[in-house]
Parts: C-alpha cells; structure tokens; sequence
C-alpha cells in the first residue's frame, strides 16, 4: 500500500472522527453518572483496592516503579517537547509545537477542572468501604496520569507523516497509555473508574485536535509575522537614513564620472571637483595617469620646492680671491 505524507496538511475533522468523538463523550458521561450514583462500578473499585495488587506480584514492584514515569507530565512533556522541536526546526514550521501545547493546554484545564470540581479521594485516603469519596477534596479523578499519557503520546501518532507511521504510532501509544493507567491500580494511587476516566479524557483531547487547527494556523502566521516585523528592525537601525541610488558616490573611470552613478536630477556634464582630475588641453597630446598631477581647488599636492637663492659669498672671501688673480 502507498504511504502518502500527512504532515504537510493539517488534519480535519472527518465523519469517523465526529462519531467516535461522541461514542467517547457518551462513555465519559456514563462513568462519571456511575461514580456520583455509587453503582457497582465503584463496587468494583473496592474489590480491586481491597486485593491490592502490589502484594500479589511484588516482583515486579520496582520496575513499575519506573514505568509510571511515562505518565507523568513534567518527564514526558520535555521528551516529547525534544522531539517536536527538532522536526519544526528541520521542517521550518510552528505546527508540531502548537499541536503540542493546544493538546496540553486542553488537558489540564478539563481534566483540572473535574479533578477539583469533584473532588474525589484515591485509595489510600479511603475512609468507607463502598463509598465513592466524592466531593471530599480530593483530585484523583480522572486519573491524570493515565490522560497525560494518552495525549502526550497519541500526539506523536497525530503528527506522523505517513498514514504507517501514523497506525504504528497509534498501537504504541495506546499500549503505553494502557501500561500507565494499570500501572496506578497496581500501585494503588487510583481506582479503577479513574483509569477508565482518563483514558476516556485523553481520547476526547486527541479526536478534537482538528477543531483547532485553524486557530492554530492563525497563531503560526502571528508568530511567523512578528519574528520577520523584529528581524526587520534589528537589521535597520532607527535613525539611520537609508543611502539610495541618488546617494551613491560617482565612479571615476579615465578621468571622467560614469553617468549611470550620477544623481537622477543630474543633467548635462558634470563639473570637475577636488577629486575629479582635470581634462587634458585641446590640441595637447594626452599624458599617461603616472606623468600628470591631480589638481585641487588648493593648488598641486606634491610639496613645494625650495626655490629661495643662495647666499651670496662673503666680501672677504672676494677680495682674497680678487687679490690672487692680480698678483
């Protein structure tokens, strides 16, 4: 099958996408109705709770440990963050980047404000059996992990260029979310319906990127003006005149001005000057460049000569001489 590149055109909001965007908001709905109406959802988040499975497998205690670490915002956020940066910077485009920062921006203030709004209790902080901990000042649900992980990672698979890599990177993706978002039961930081919850977040975030592509596409131009509005300022300086064509000093060739450097007000010929050398003589043989001498408003540049007379020879010294000759 032919792989066709995606990264150049900005991904929209198709039917399929319409559909599962609502069949996701509807389970999210559901969950949330079950929590509030202690169903036997939160009768399941008591039983898993109540086994705790991190004495069950203790082996692998350690290691997972470690692999939640892929769900947590900061670490995750700075890998990724890397990665994007580097392919805006090759392919001369904000688009990774603003994908990145929309979807993250979406993710804490919805999955934020249930987190508060509701206000439920994890499992270590449980104070009845078979009571759902609402609205007891906590923030464990949705569990924000397990969103993080689907968003951060599912941006990855968003953002593919070809429409493999783009089905490779959406496996990948939902197998570390999957990991991450079991990995907080096992270590007993979330029930099970929390889970169930922020992985329900995460893929509201992602299937509703494409609505915003447009406003995205509207801050890359802003940004992209901006930068070229302060590079234009950093490369004229305010205050300095700009030198045009009329400006331009006039180049000599042979003793005469090219008229194409000469002022566009200027007509006719144009009159001798300090640096300008004179004209030869009508009827005179002109002389080589090294045989002439320029002449300025202040006469010749080579120095004067002394041309003042010698001193004439002393009286004595003549009439010594005049005394010889007689005798």
């Amino acid at each position: 099958m032919e792989e066709h590149p995606t990264a150049g055109d900005p991904q929209r909001m198709s039917r399929t996408r319409v559909w599962l965007f609502g069949l996701t908001l509807a389970v999210y709905v559901a969950i949330v109705v079950g929590v509030l109406t202690t169903s036997k959802l939160v009768t399941l988040d008591w039983q898993v709770m109540l086994w705790r499975p991190y004495k069950q497998w203790p082996q692998i205690h350690a290691f997972l440990d470690y692999f939640v670490v892929l769900g947590q915002r900061g670490p995750t956020a700075v890998m990724v963050l890397a990665w994007l940066g580097w392919r805006s910077w090759r392919h001369r485009t904000l688009h990774p980047l603003l994908v990145l920062g929309s979807s993250l921006l979406l993710l804490n203030i919805t999955v934020g404000a249930v987190k508060y709004g509701l206000g439920r209790l994890g499992p270590h902080y449980a104070t009845t059996v078979g009571s759902s901990e609402m609205f007891a000042g906590g923030d464990i649900f949705p569990s924000g992990h397990t969103a993080n992980a689907v968003v951060t990672w599912g941006v990855l698979a968003y953002l593919a260029r070809t429409q493999r890599a783009q089905r490779i990177g959406s496996v990948i993706s939902a197998l570390l979310a999957l990991g991450v978002g079991a990995t907080t039961v096992y270590l007993g930081t979330h029930w099970v319906s929390d889970v169930l919850l922020g992985w329900a977040a995460g893929l509201l975030i992602l299937l509703a990127l494409p609505w915003f592509e447009p406003a995205m596409a509207r801050m890359e131009d802003w940004i992209s003006a901006a930068y070229g509005r302060l590079l234009d300022r950093r490369r004229v300086p305010a205050g300095l005149p700009v030198v045009g064509p009329a400006l331009a000093t006039p180049r000599v060739e042979d003793g005469e001005p090219s008229r194409e450097t000469v002022g566009a007000g200027t007509r006719g010929p144009v009159a001798p000057s300090a640096s300008t050398p004179a004209p030869h003589a009508p009827g005179r043989p002109p002389t080589g460049r090294n045989e002439r001498t320029p002449l300025s408003p202040a006469g010749s540049r080579r120095p004067p000569v002394d041309r003042t007379a010698r001193p004439a020879p002393p009286l004595v010294h003549q009439q010594v001489r005049g005394r010889g000759i007689a005798g």
